[in-house]
């Protein structure tokens, strides 16, 4: 019989919207990215403005803590620059000048060792590195004019510290007193200690990584050793596929610079266990434990659908998501130990 069905109805506008918010979501990316960098800055500062708030006398107001923390933060990042800035610049500018004469000699070296057919292959591969770098250098050039994000993300990150409580309350009285209010308070709960863990803990590991790097590199001779452990330490951002690029090429620049082939791979092999293995785990915390699986999969799925953006927030938001499905499942487990006790 026909007629209107308004459940099919109300179904297909249902469906409607949702695809209209995909849609926008996939518009306004650039700036959903924005402003999710701000957040979890947020979640990096929040420590220190708390501390602060904490340690002021009388009358304590947040909005101070948190012009003293951006101080302090302003205050560290100019000491950073000005004693590790300066000699990353330097090396970075060294390295330009001697290491295509460094891959020259390691393909001499190499010339009684190697086949015809595989030399061919790698002499073509070394060129072709040799002139894409220019290319590179503009692309990172064009990249200096995002460097207003550097203004623009603090902002933001002072405002989500300052009104972020009050942001969650008004969120959760959305709902009336009950059981799904509940649901929704413990998730936000759930997710605030999760990407405050998370935040921590890649700061922490990219510290270490820098600092191993820097010194072990020096140590054993490579000339630009504060630049490879400032370029490790920075991918130790991105899960999975930073530390492996920045171990290779940590391993082919020091290795072709000092020789010492064999003391890089054994090191960087023992390092990143203890990495992976022992200092990531205990600093994660309860709540980002993923299965590797799952790790590599949202790694390579972010990358695919959003590059290097995506691959970064790959393990952030599975988290999050097994934070939603587990607060979820407990939920419907009670409502029925619930009915079966009723």
């Amino acid at each position: 019989m026909l007629g209107f069905d308004f459940r099919a109805a109300r179904w297909t506008w249902t469906a409607v919207l949702v695809l209209l918010g995909i849609e926008l979501v996939y518009l306004l990316r650039s700036t959903l990215f924005l402003f999710i960098l701000a957040v979890l800055f947020a979640y990096l500062l929040a420590p220190l403005v708390n501390l602060i708030d904490r340690l002021l006398p009388g009358k304590r107001t947040r909005t101070a803590a948190l012009a003293l923390a951006y101080v302090l933060l302003v205050g560290l990042v100019v000491l950073a620059a000005s004693s590790i800035g300066s000699k990353v610049v330097q090396q970075a500018n060294l390295l330009a000048k001697t290491f295509p004469g460094t891959l020259g000699g390691f393909e001499a070296v190499l010339q009684d060792k190697v086949p015809d057919a595989l030399k061919t292959g790698m002499n073509q591969r070394i060129d072709t590195f040799l002139a894409s770098i220019p290319g590179y250098s503009l692309k990172f050039l064009g990249l200096l004019g995002n460097l207003i994000y550097v203004v623009i993300i603090p902002i933001l990150s002072f405002l989500c510290i300052k009104d972020g409580p009050l942001v969650k309350q008004h969120i959760v009285s959305l709902l009336e007193d009950g059981p799904r209010r509940q649901l929704l308070d413990h998730v936000l709960a759930d997710m605030d200690l999760v990407l405050a863990h998370y935040m921590r803990a890649l700061v922490m590991l990219s510290i270490n990584t820098f600092t191993c790097y820097s010194i072990f590199l020096t140590v054993i001779g490579v000339a630009y050793a504060v630049l490879l452990g400032a370029m490790a330490g920075a991918l130790e951002f991105i899960p999975v596929v930073g530390p492996l690029a920045g171990g290779i090429v940590v391993l082919v620049v020091g290795g072709a610079a000092s020789g010492h082939w064999i003391a890089i791979l054994i090191f960087l092999v023992i390092f990143r266990l203890l990495q992976d293995y022992g200092i990531s785990p205990h600093l994660m915390g309860q709540g980002v434990e993923l299965h590797p699986l799952l790790v590599l999969f949202g790694v390579f799925a972010g990358a695919e659908l959003a590059g290097v953006a995506g691959t970064f927030l790959s393990v952030p938001l599975l988290a999050l998501a097994r934070v939603l499905y587990r607060r979820i499942y407990e939920a419907r487990k009670k409502a029925q130990e619930a009915k079966l006790v009723a």
